[in-house]
């Protein structure tokens, strides 16, 4: 990969992403009301990026995409450096091989959103300007019949990045305290209980390198309503609509209530939440691009060293002697 000059990338306005969409809460819940989907925090005025705000986003995302292409491959290079074997991830075990300290880093962003949120869109135009060689993208659905023999975090350990990777989950274990509070899929007691087993998680990611960046994309009913309406009008998007969207749109309410407590219960610095308004596209995009950043800025990451004699290895190339030991 070659040199990236950052340089045309430029800063938000008002102070750093991870500080204007850090979720808020007065401890018992965010506000998400207070919030509108259709703010741009951030987004630098007419002198910083010109009248065509939305196209002048989609080239500040490319200059970042290629950023996050140059940091990934430190973080991939730093891992592979240390002899660290791709499938450790993957361990399902508490305290397994994948969270040993001093590990190499890795990056999970996790997703979050109402139905038509832009989750897909987001790993898309996001992820997307990475290398897909270190990338580790997962979704989640509906537990299985083997998934639901076992705690609800099983499932999310099997699908951990392996050191040097950035991950990607579409929809996450918060699904346990959102779809399974709303549609009563369990009680009360064992929803509530899973806060405090989600944080706990949590921090054992945290403390084994994991650099989480939780993001909820934030979207109005009225955007809903006109993102479904597209997919109904659209043959090409036919297979993107499901009608159980129309019964999870029926609960609206019920489920703004189990992200407003599930963002203040589960937010902690070192696993903190970002509320990113989701109306406008382009602004997501942005946003969430910057997002990582400044997470992947906060790893102090730099290529590791030769493991080798260098000049010896020149030497050698020069010479025609590298069949010879």
């Amino acid at each position: 990969m070659g040199a990236v000059d950052e340089s045309e990338i430029v800063a938000p306005e008002g102070g750093t992403m991870r500080e204007l969409l850090r979720a808020v809460s007065d401890g018992d819940a965010v506000d998400l009301g207070a919030i509108d989907p259709r703010s741009t925090p951030g987004v630098p005025g007419v002198a910083g990026s010109g009248r065509a705000r939305k196209e002048w986003t989609r080239a500040q995302v490319e200059l970042i995409g290629a950023g996050l292409g140059r940091r990934q491959e430190m973080l991939f290079a730093t891992a592979k450096a240390a002899g660290e074997p791709e499938e450790a991830a993957s361990a399902p075990t508490r305290g397994g091989p994948e969270l040993g300290a001093g590990r190499p880093a890795r990056v999970l962003l996790v997703l979050q959103a109402m139905d038509c949120g832009g989750k897909d869109g987001t790993v898309k135009r996001v992820a997307g300007a990475m290398n897909p060689l270190g990338l580790h993208i997962r979704s989640f659905g509906p537990p299985t019949g083997e998934e639901l023999r076992h705690d609800f975090l099983w499932r999310i350990r099997r699908a951990l990045p392996p050191p040097g990777y950035v991950g990607v989950f579409n929809r996450s274990h918060y699904e346990d305290v959102l779809v399974a509070r709303v549609d009563e899929l369990v009680g009360e007691a064992t929803w509530r209980a899973r806060y405090d087993e989600i944080n706990a998680f949590e921090r054992e990611l945290a403390g084994g390198g994991v650099a989480l960046v939780k993001v909820m994309l934030h979207i109005s009913r009225e955007e809903q309503a006109e993102r479904l309406m597209e997919r109904l009008t659209d043959p090409t998007k036919y297979w993107k609509y499901n009608p159980g969207d129309l019964d999870t749109r029926a609960r609206w309410d019920d489920y703004q209530a189990a992200y407003a407590e599930a963002l203040a219960r589960c937010d902690a610095d070192a696993a903190p939440w970002f509320v990113v308004p989701a109306d406008r596209k382009w602004y997501r995009d942005w946003a969430v691009a910057h997002l990582l950043r400044e997470t992947f800025d906060g790893l102090d990451l730099g290529y590791p060293p030769a493991g080798f004699d260098v000049e010896r290895e020149r030497e050698r190339l020069r010479s025609g002697t590298t069949g010879q030991r």
